[in-house]
């Protein structure tokens, strides 16, 4: 029986067999919990009652009875001197001592009786100081009185009595109830422990294999062996698992190739990754859009505002590119970072358009919030040109010449850069930003194409020649 039970165990699924062990381990804690809990309320409560009923009785009673002595000296001061100034002290004693009185009977309904019968006798006690008995000689009357303080301080002490056994029995009961909450959470915890253990030891047996090939697949990996295919064949987790580590390691072995030449401002690829990306497009005939990224008066810019504001620019805009790709583009499609102010993106020829003009619209809604909101307000900077001479650059645009490679039109990447680099000139003598397409090599019909105006200013353009 205990061996179908490891065996069911063995054969789900990893998520279920951690699964299992946690809600074992959270049973165990609950149980524990409660416990705990049950015990420190027991103890709670017994602390109460000694801090809050038995202490406050001792030390009330035990005030009482100084207190008691006190009104026997004003007493007999009284009896001698015959001074109101005594009797006043004595009766202002006497009235604490009732309050006292009061307090324990507050504290505790079973000394009830007690207190109501120490303020009786307390009652006589005063009469008998305040109303001397003329028949009496001093000594007699002296005796009296002791006998009366002797029944109270008898009856006081009694309730002192009680509260200190009642202290001590209830630190007893609190002592055992934690030395049994100790053994309870001990024998708890140990059962937790061998139940967990041996759960480990069955999942470690289970699966440390696939452990073992997975950690020789990541040696193999880092170190550059990106096509070692590791020889799992589970059909579990670990199978799923090696199949997407199997399809990481081809990405990054396309990753290393692609980022050795990264930007260190955009972390987009650099040259040798778009020349190889290119030739790889034109090798396969795809039909894409080599669609080259230029933004316009960039120098102004940088010279008026500085060199780290142009460094935001640029970043600024390489994210607008990635983030308008990764939601209207391909997972084919490719971004990378010529240098400077140039940037391509590679994408499907169906898309561009769409594309370029939403590069185009967030472009121009990004770049007002890099100037100097007077300048934004006039649509343009001052600054020097070439030659020196004082000019005014308008606001930022951005500008994208499209290489389309239909019908295979295109022989190699040289060719691709040539015709961007004659669409560049040509977009960026036109004003505002927008995109051209070059087909003039095509049968196709050439027309010009122009998207809705931006909300903040300018226009975003589409264009072909």
């Amino acid at each position: 029986m205990q061996t179908k039970i490891v065996n069911l165990f063995l054969r789900h699924t990893i998520v279920i067999k951690i699964l299992a062990g946690y809600l074992a381990l959270v049973a165990l804690i609950l149980a524990i919990s409660f416990l705990s809990l049950s015990n420190l309320d027991k103890l709670n409560r017994i602390n109460t009652g000694i801090v809050q009923q038995d202490i406050p009785i001792a030390k009330t009673a035990e005030e009482m009875i100084g207190n008691l002595f006190e009104q026997e000296l004003y007493a007999r001061r009284f009896v001698i001197l015959n001074s109101p100034e005594i009797l006043k002290l004595f009766q202002d004693k006497s009235m604490d001592f009732q309050a006292m009185a009061r307090v324990i009977r507050d504290h505790s309904v079973e000394y009830i009786d007690k207190v109501a019968r120490i303020l009786s006798l307390h009652a006589e006690y005063i009469s008998l100081v305040v109303q001397k008995p003329s028949s009496l000689p001093p000594a007699a009357h002296e005796e009296q009185m002791k006998q009366q303080q002797d029944q109270i301080v008898t009856f006081i002490k009694d309730i002192y009595k009680h509260a200190k056994d009642s202290e001590h029995e209830k630190m007893l009961l609190a002592e055992k109830i934690g030395t049994r909450a100790v053994k309870e959470a001990v024998i708890l915890c140990a059962a937790g422990i061998i139940f967990g253990l041996g759960a480990a030891l069955l999942m470690t047996r289970n699966i440390s294999r696939s452990i073992t090939q997975l950690k020789q697949a990541t040696e193999e990996i880092s170190s550059g062996r990106f096509e070692y295919a590791a020889p799992i064949n589970n059909k579990n987790e670990f199978g799923d698992l090696f199949l997407a580590f199997k399809e990481m390691a081809l990405k990054l072995k396309r990753l290393e190739e692609t980022h050795l030449d990264a930007s260190p401002l955009t972390y987009l690829p650099g040259g040798n990754a778009i020349e190889k990306e290119f030739k790889r497009r034109v090798a396969e005939g795809s039909r894409v859009g080599f669609c080259f990224v230029d933004l316009d008066n960039f120098k102004s810019f940088n010279d008026h505002c500085g060199y780290a504001r142009g460094s935001e620019v640029i970043k600024a805009s390489a994210r607008i590119i990635e983030e308008v790709i990764a939601a209207m583009g391909t997972p084919m499609d490719f971004v990378g970072h010529i240098g400077g102010d140039d940037f391509v993106f590679i994408t499907d020829i169906e898309r561009y358009e769409k594309i370029c003009n939403e590069i185009i619209g967030k472009f121009n809604r990004m770049i007002t919030t890099f100037y100097p909101p007077a300048d934004v307000e006039q649509g343009y900077i001052t600054g020097k040109n070439r030659q020196g001479q004082e000019t005014q650059f308008p606001i930022m645009t951005i500008s994208i010449a499209v290489v389309l490679n239909l019908k295979d039109r295109i022989s190699d990447a040289i060719q691709i850069g040539e015709i961007a680099k004659e669409l560049k000139e040509y977009a960026k003598s036109i004003p505002g930003s927008l995109f051209i397409t070059d087909r003039r090599y095509e049968q196709a019909q050439t027309e010009q194409k122009k998207s809705l105006a931006s909300p903040d200013w300018g226009f975003v353009k589409g264009k072909e020649c």
